[in-house]
């Protein structure tokens, strides 16, 4: 199946279906909403359809790569749901020294196969990637996502988040890690990975956010992670919060850099949907990686 772009759906139809994937809209809404961009035998079920993550695209690194090996883990998160679950994916060939963690922080619908591939793209630079299921308490990602974001709305968002700062811990402490751990997220997890920079700052030595939602100023003066922000020009839901994180950051003298990809989505890195842009992602996560070569891998002596 040829995948389509971002540039052959009306810029109203992407926005009703980000309005659509992050919960303001339901189904039927969007099919309502989605007639009038239906043209002769299409339908608004097909251009949604059209528009669902495709995860026949998803895959970079295969799960059976020689470079890499991975495990699904358990993990303590005394202060969330009790016990989780996270897959663990590490360099297959054994290190001469520790090497540093990136705790890799799914969308809003639970460990799907596009970020499972994007854990293995983090070990196969030399990291060690644990990517936790916030769906894990109810038995996992289900198979879609349309059923992942309906059980993520389900769980406590409090509860939610400590399960990841559970994890940025026991990633921390793992016996293949050096102590230096940064997180990278999408969406949900972009403001998640905002969020652990503010509550864990003795944790987070880098986050690398991909257009999330930005914390509450009063807690930015506690980040002592440096900051690589991505976010999409067309991304009008997420930016609009940009300006007051921007003068935060400045007034508390935290180290960040922001890059604003022009002309692309929400979701633009996501390389299973029509809003994947290639040169976009390409770049932003280049940057990631020189990012986190630079702020976690420790030189020897």
């Amino acid at each position: 199946m040829e995948r389509k772009t971002a540039a052959e759906y009306d810029p109203q139809l992407l926005k009703l279906y980000d309005r659509y994937v992050h919960g303001d809209i339901d189904r039927r809404q969007f099919l309502d909403d989605a007639a009038r961009f239906a043209i002769g035998s299409l339908t608004a079920a097909a251009l949604l359809d059209s528009l669902t993550p495709n995860y026949a695209f998803a895959q970079q690194v295969a799960a059976d790569d020689e470079r890499i090996a991975t495990e699904y883990v358990s993990y303590p998160s005394p202060q969330g749901h009790e016990k989780t679950r996270a897959a663990l994916v590490q360099p297959a060939t054994e290190a001469e020294s520790k090497i540093p963690g990136v705790l890799v922080i799914h969308e809003n619908r639970g460990l799907n196969p596009y970020v499972e591939d994007v854990a293995r793209r983090v070990a196969t630079a030399g990291f060690l990637a644990l990517a936790p299921d916030a769906l894990a308490p109810l038995g996992g990602y289900p198979g879609t996502d349309d059923e992942g974001r309906a059980l993520q709305r389900q769980l406590d968002p409090e509860k939610v988040t400590q399960d990841f700062i559970a994890a940025a811990q026991y990633l921390k402490a793992h016996p293949a890690c050096n102590g230096k751990v940064g997180v990278v997220g999408f969406c949900f997890g972009g403001g998640m990975s905002n969020e652990l920079a503010v509550r864990i700052p003795e944790v987070i030595s880098a986050a690398v956010p991909f257009y999330g939602r930005q914390p509450a100023a009063e807690g930015v003066p506690k980040i002592k992670a440096r900051l690589l922000i991505h976010y999409a020009e067309l991304d009008e839901r997420i930016n609009v919060g940009w300006p007051a994180y921007e003068a935060a950051l400045k007034e508390a003298d935290i180290d960040y850099a922001m890059h604003m990809y022009s002309g692309v989505n929400h979701g633009f890195h996501n390389d299973t949907t029509p809003r994947y842009d290639e040169a976009a992602a390409k770049l932003a996560w280049e940057r990631t990686i020189d990012f986190f070569n630079e702020t976690l891998k420790v030189e020897k002596l």
